[in-house]
């Protein structure tokens, strides 16, 4: 089903996704507990207690264990994972073109929520870390704001030197917080053994047969626990499945457990701890260093969504939802491992006024969760309906429409949080989904516009040449690029109608990027000849390839003989430039059209993605009018 690549699995590789992605579940105790057992309406009693402390350790088994590491992550395409790689993953193998514009549609909505959770998640990581403060007479409690400010301002300033290395600075940091908060749940859990019948399902029943409603708004909290799943996918491409998954199994989800468990003892011994009962297992005089260490562990949880980011909206620019925007490649070795400078600065301003805005963590708590339910539940329908074009009504796919249930019952008990709070990632999805699908449809009827006026006959590219014979041509080899086949490109019209300046050898290039994230290295060009010195040239690259056009180039010469003289050193570029433009008569523009002028000025300059030589490279540019 996946197309997989081999990944390190070594200590370095954990230690690394250890820092890198784990650091937003990996910190929710912080917060989960205490929203989970103050549910509304509830009388806290050892039902309620037992009940929500087992809904939280079977959350973490059924959605992050067996959901995303046993089905999920082994759906990877090309190694990479995510959302967006998954929908890519569906659009190559489905044949079915009305299932794959449905899923279409979710992808965007998913990825938009994925993304308003990428801003909300640093905002309440490290407030709620910073908070510890609050606990302990410091005189810092006004400046709670100020220093999580500072702290999350400085993490987005990290982000230029990428995960490897950020990875390897935070992955011991996360080592000892996973270590403390399993020795905190530890001696708490000792002196109220009676805790681990929790580790029993039969208390979630129990909880629900007694006390329907506070079980089904429990919920709302208990998907705390399991924000951060959705990085684990997400950040597949940084380290590869197997790291992943061991880091999980062996050191996450233990720790987790166990401290879970023992701030469950910890209520249950005394119920007035149910406030903040993550700091109550906290002694006193250890309770500034564990502030230090849980801000540390809350900025590698921002940093898990912030690469995550990064990571969809590539994808997003790759399969046409988003337009492309510049990429810097942090590593030297992975090439999925990047930076993109202008989501960092629109996160970061995102992030550092909901801080300003909320003031604190238990005000942004409604608002937290909703957005990661409704991305874990579109994943597994765009996984389930993928599961049924390669094996259908298998054993993993009723495990997933199972899971899929579950996941539901938390989605509609994240909706009663809309009015205090769950409008909030509502409403910076709505914006994001509405950009993507202004973005889809503004490309479509580009490519249209261009399209009406075009005669195959009389655009094809022998057409286009016929009147200029190859010993009036020019001495060189120019590369002009065109999307469709045997259709001249828009600049090579127009160097025959106005200069007659042709190169002797013209290279008429298409890009065509598949739905697959990496393809193998077999298979990727064709060559076709057309009159003496004019080749078409049709070059296929993963969705998530790194690749520059002098590279493709030399590839296609090295692999085709009859391209073996062209110098690729004297090679001159000829770009189309398509600038959308509105009739002049159009008294007032629609607001689709202005955003979508607004996001086409948005990417850099086509050269600059295609990695052209900046000396000789030339635009010809025409409007294009809707």
């Amino acid at each position: 089903m996946a197309n997989r690549t081999a990944a390190p699995a070594g200590a370095a590789a954990v230690i690394g996704a250890l820092g890198v992605v784990f650091g937003d579940i990996g910190t929710s105790p912080l917060y989960t507990y205490q929203t989970v057992v103050n549910t509304p309406d509830s009388t806290l009693d050892r039902d309620l207690i037992m009940g929500t402390t087992s809904m939280i350790i079977w959350a973490l088994l059924l959605v992050v264990t067996v959901l995303y590491t046993r089905l999920l992550m082994r759906a990877d395409n090309a190694g990479e994972g995510g959302l967006l790689a998954l929908f890519g993953l569906l659009r190559l193998r489905s044949r079915n073109r009305r299932v794959v514009g449905v899923c279409a549609a979710l992808a965007m909505i998913g990825a938009a929520t994925f993304l308003g959770d990428a801003v909300i998640t640093p905002a309440v990581s490290v407030l709620s870390a910073v908070e510890g403060l609050e606990s302990a007479d410091t005189g810092l409690q006004e400046a709670v704001v100020p220093i999580a400010v500072v702290i999350l301002a400085g993490l987005f300033v990290l982000q230029r030197f990428g995960t490897d290395r950020i990875g390897r600075l935070f992955g011991p940091i996360m080592i000892v917080w996973f270590l403390i908060a399993a020795f905190l749940g530890l001696t708490s859990l000792v002196r109220t053994p009676e805790i681990l019948e929790a580790l029993s399902p039969h208390w979630i029943v129990f909880l629900v047969i007694h006390q329907p409603w506070v079980a089904f708004v429990a919920l709302g909290g208990v998907v705390l626990a399991i924000t951060g799943a959705e990085a684990l996918y997400a950040d597949m491409g940084h380290f590869g499945r197997r790291p992943i998954v061991l880091a999980w199994l062996a050191v996450v989800l233990p720790a987790l457990i166990v401290n879970y468990l023992g701030q469950g003892a910890e209520v249950l011994r005394t119920p007035d701890d149910a406030a903040n009962p993550f700091w109550t297992l906290v002694p006193d005089w250890a309770t500034i260093p564990m502030v230090v260490l849980a801000c540390l562990a809350t900025i590698i949880a921002s940093q898990a969504v912030i690469s995550g980011s990064f990571s969809v909206v590539h994808q997003a620019g790759r399969l046409g939802l988003l337009p492309h925007l510049q990429v810097k490649h942090t590593s030297t070795h992975n090439s999925r491992q990047i930076f993109l400078p202008a989501v960092n600065m629109m996160v970061a301003v995102a992030v550092l006024t909901l801080v300003v805005t909320f003031q604190s963590s238990a005000a942004l708590t409604d608002a937290y969760g909703l957005a990661v339910t409704i991305t874990i539940v579109i994943t597994t329908v765009i996984y389930l309906v993928l599961r049924q074009t390669q094996r259908p009504w298998s054993a993993g796919f009723f495990v997933a429409a199972g899971i899929l249930l579950v996941m539901l019952f938390f989605l509609a008990a994240n909706l009663l949080k809309i009015p205090t709070g769950g409008w909030l990632p509502l409403t910076i999805g709505a914006a994001l989904g509405t950009i993507m699908g202004i973005w889809t449809w503004g490309s479509r009827r580009m490519r249209a516009a261009l399209q009406k006026d075009v005669s195959t006959a009389e655009h094809s590219i022998d057409a286009t040449l016929a009147g200029v014979p190859l010993d009036h041509r020019v001495p060189g080899t120019a590369v002009y690029f065109t999307q469709g086949a045997n259709v001249a490109p828009l600049a090579l019209r127009a160097m025959v109608d106005f200069t007659r300046g042709v190169h002797r050898t013209v290279l008429i290039l298409r890009v065509q990027v598949s739905d697959q994230a990496i393809l193998p290295p077999t298979d990727r060009t064709t060559v076709v000849v057309h009159d003496p010195g004019v080749y078409e040239i049709e070059c296929r690259v993963g969705y998530y390839e790194r690749f520059t056009v002098p590279e493709l180039i030399a590839q296609v010469r090295d692999a085709h003989p009859e391209l073996a003289a062209t110098d690729t050193a004297d090679i001159h570029f000829v770009l189309s430039h398509v600038s959308p433009r509105h009739q002049a008569t159009a008294l007032a523009l629609s607001w689709r059209q202005r955003i979508f002028s607004a996001l086409h000025r948005l990417g850099p300059e086509r050269a600059d993605v295609l990695g052209l030589p900046t000396d000789r490279t030339i635009s010809v540019g025409r409007d294009v009018y809707f």
